[in-house]
């Protein structure tokens, strides 16, 4: 599909799952249900498929790695200082999150599956394991620090390594290292369901996003969206280009940390003391905003793959 033709039918399923949750047809078990899908089915095939046959010379860089980090942590700087004024830490504490925390697995990783070629997909699939890694222990430091909850930071660290995204991407990897040979109906098969990741994730964030505006702090969503939506993406731009020669790097960099404010960023701040309804109104007011933007980096800044 073209590009026009692919923002027609990501807005289409965005749409579709509003509509399901306005309906009442998709309720909070089915939003579940499907949610569980994605995140014990396509994504974890998708990830695998992705990084099973690549060499991990090719996708595992140094300048990638280094790339993502400059990225996620000077993002977290510049959110501590433009949020310093929140009305109050449990604001203040979810705006820097979700200035910096983005849907890498739901949104990034299927939108450059469907665009690029199998080497960027490759290391979007490298981004959002390491991506995991780095923001969700950031994040919830930033809302224990700032609202006095207590957490442990170490069982959250445990089950992110029983989350089934990251136990394929070491599964691909080690097939690449060891060069273990996959059965080609079993390659197929997980090439199927791969190819739902994007639609499902589409209807679970639709479904899921919040138009409740009443007593919303404004200008806060403002700046959330300005550093996640606009600020982000081009300091990514900067940096890989920066940092790395290969363009499959640089357009998987941009790419993953173009996207949204993920959608776990308005459960972490409800476990741990944030401001729920700004949480749920940033994480749609990026989702959409997003969608336009992502469609400018993909047509007109990313260069061909």
């Amino acid at each position: 599909m073209s590009l026009v033709s692919n923002l027609a039918f990501m807005l289409a399923l965005l749409g579709a799952g509003v509509a399901g949750r306005s309906l009442g047809v998709l309720t909070p078990d089915r939003r579940d249900a499907l949610n569980a899908l994605a995140f014990y089915v396509a994504l974890p095939a998708l990830v695998f498929t992705s990084t099973y046959d690549q060499p991990l010379s090719t996708v595992v860089t140094p300048s990638l790695l280094a790339g993502l980090w400059v990225v996620l942590l000077v993002m977290a700087g510049v959110g501590w200082i433009v949020h310093r004024s929140a009305r109050s830490n449990r604001a203040r504490s979810v705006a820097i999150v979700q200035s910096y925390h983005g849907n890498l697995g739901f949104f990034g990783l299927p939108i450059v599956a469907a665009t690029f070629g199998e080497v960027t997909t490759a290391k979007a699939s490298i981004i959002l394991g390491m991506g995991a890694l780095t923001q969700i222990p950031l994040t919830i430091l930033i809302l224990v620090s700032l609202n006095d909850r207590d957490a442990s930071i170490v069982d959250e660290l445990a089950e992110f390594v029983r989350n089934p995204v990251i136990i394929s991407l070491v599964a691909g990897l080690s097939v690449s290292l060891v060069g273990v040979p996959i059965p080609d109906a079993a390659t197929a098969g997980l090439g199927v369901l791969s190819q739902f990741a994007l639609p499902i994730a589409l209807l679970c964030v639709g479904g899921a996003l919040s138009f409740d505006t009443a007593d919303v702090d404004f200008s806060t969503v403002g700046s959330v969206v300005a550093l996640k939506v606009f600020l982000m993406p081009a300091l990514a731009l900067v940096v890989f280009s920066t940092l790395a020669s290969s363009p499959s790097t640089v357009n998987a960099g941009v790419v993953m940390l173009a996207m949204p404010t993920a959608v776990s960023t308005y459960v972490y701040a409800t476990e741990y003391g944030g401001d729920e309804q700004l949480a749920s109104i940033d994480v749609f007011a990026t989702t959409v905003v997003s969608l336009g933007t992502v469609f400018v980096l993909l047509g007109f800044v990313i260069g061909p793959v």
